[in-house]
């Protein structure tokens, strides 16, 4: 198979980038390892979209991190996923920190980043009443925002693949080879020639380099975790709530999520690219820091905890251009500001590509839009007693502790969920207080029907993680 462009890798930035190139006339295939795309880091991410003023505008996430920002409305708008701009609070506790706000209020005005503010104590108290007495300043940032990363995208890679896009899950690639008129991608279950090859592959891109031999940079990865908090502490505390930053982290903070639980983290560790624990540690490390900001949170009321990695390159910035070698494009060490900048990096990897000699002709039968998934929680009694009588599988109750439908279940299938997880993070089932003690073995049985595959042959994420075994005889 001969294509325009190859992208390596199904994350967020993946995602965005292939729905970007699927505007105009050109072949792409986009490979995954994993069984679903945004199963790796993107899966783990605090689903934070940063207000625009963190990063330092001399570096290349610096100029990115703003520049996404603002094209997350639009994309929210025409793919339906969930995201909300809540605004952020960057705290201070003594008068040195009070000057980095000052800071970074001056480093988001020289970007062009709008209202952001100083507020004084008595205005924190006013605003945000839960936070802690000791806070003597905060940078208010109102373009600050929370999204749905996993149904981001899924969402974007939806759009793309009804644009023509190929996608290649649960096939790694084992070797890249250049040759006169390109590169030849060989994977567990293909071989494949393109022109270009976009390396998106997240904590393995420098991996992923080494086998086309532009392997100049090496990736560490950095663990955070993360914990998630009882939706009874909804409204606890409204936006996001940012210590000072550090040079390695911007440090553990308080995230109401789109979805109205507050998630708390992460922490930032060297770590092995394989590891994805949690710890008695980092707990401790989460809770005493967030109770600093907020003394009304416990871990008493965690309901889920996880660790994601953070790919990091040497200079801690983002790695974005042609390599040595012809057609190979990098798109590497893409820690925070990662996913807030991910649409501009779409469209800086389209100009490269253009750059570099790939033809964009428009694509006049693109659609930008596609029909946002039914969320039956939010919909008023009216819209759901409607809904249910036009569709019975909408009265049928799969995840009572988040309020998910049969009907959102089997919509979910329709639009490509293989396991668990896929449906979990289409849905939110399982994602609520019992953790899918009630509705997992429900979930299993609609995805054996709906696919045709007994319950052993299923699995929470793909990669060998079945949850039942055949029946045992004991005769």
């Amino acid at each position: 198979m001969r294509y325009d462009v190859t992208i390596i890798g199904g994350g967020v930035i993946g995602c965005a980038i292939a729905r970007e190139l699927l505007r105009y006339r050109l072949k792409v295939i986009l490979l995954e390892q994993e069984c679903e795309v945004g199963f790796g880091t993107s899966k783990s991410n605090s689903g934070i979209i940063h207000a625009g003023h963190h990063d330092d505008p001399r570096t290349l996430k610096g100029r990115l991190e703003w520049l996404g920002n603002q094209a997350w409305d639009q994309l929210a708008d025409e793919l339906g996923f969930g995201f909300k701009r809540v605004g952020e609070l960057t705290v201070a506790f003594d008068e040195a920190q009070v000057q980095t706000l000052h800071k970074l209020k001056a480093q988001g005005e020289a970007k062009g980043v709008p209202g952001l503010a100083l507020w004084e104590s008595e205005r924190i108290r006013c605003e945000e009443p839960n936070l802690s007495q000791e806070i003597k300043a905060a940078l208010y940032a109102p373009t600050a925002g929370v999204v749905n990363p996993y149904q981001a995208c899924f969402a974007l890679i939806e759009n793309a693949c009804a644009s023509g896009l190929e996608l290649l899950l649960e096939d790694p690639v084992q070797a890249i080879t250049p040759h006169a008129d390109g590169l030849r991608v060989t994977t567990v279950k293909r071989q494949l020639d393109t022109r270009f090859v976009v390396n998106a592959a997240g904590l393995f891109a420098d991996e992923v380099a080494a086998m086309a031999g532009a392997g100049t940079f090496r990736l560490r990865a950095r663990k955070g975790e993360e914990y998630l908090l009882d939706k009874r502490l909804n409204g606890f505390v409204t936006r996001l709530i940012f210590p000072c930053p550090t040079p390695a982290s911007k440090g553990i903070l308080v995230i109401p999520t789109y979805d109205g639980t507050l998630m708390v983290g992460p922490t930032a560790h060297w770590s092995d690219k394989g590891d994805l624990a949690t710890t008695p540690a980092g707990s401790d490390e989460v809770f005493s820091s967030v109770r600093r900001l907020v003394p009304g949170l416990s871990e008493l009321d965690c309901i889920a905890e996880f660790a994601g990695l953070r790919a990091v390159t040497e200079d801690e910035d983002f790695i974005i251009g042609a390599s040595s070698v012809k057609g190979f494009i990098n798109v590497a060490g893409i820690q925070s500001p990662g996913l807030t900048a991910a649409p501009a990096i779409a469209e800086l990897v389209r100009d490269i590509l253009q750059d570099e000699g790939l033809e964009l002709i428009p694509n006049e039968s693109f659609n930008p839009y596609i029909k946002a998934p039914i969320r039956f929680a939010t919909l008023s009694t009216e819209e759901q007693v409607a809904l249910a009588a036009r569709d019975p599988h909408y009265a049928h109750i799969a995840c009572r502790c988040e309020l998910v439908t049969e009907g959102e279940i089997l919509a979910a299938i329709e639009r490509g969920a293989r396991t668990l997880d896929g449906l979990k993070f289409r849905t939110r089932a399982g994602m609520g207080r019992c953790q899918g003690g009630f509705c997992t073995w429900r979930c299993l049985g609609l995805l054996s029907r709906e696919l045709n595959l007994p319950i052993p042959a299923l699995t929470k994420r793909g990669n060998g993680s079945w949850l039942a075994c055949e029946r045992l005889n004991h005769d």
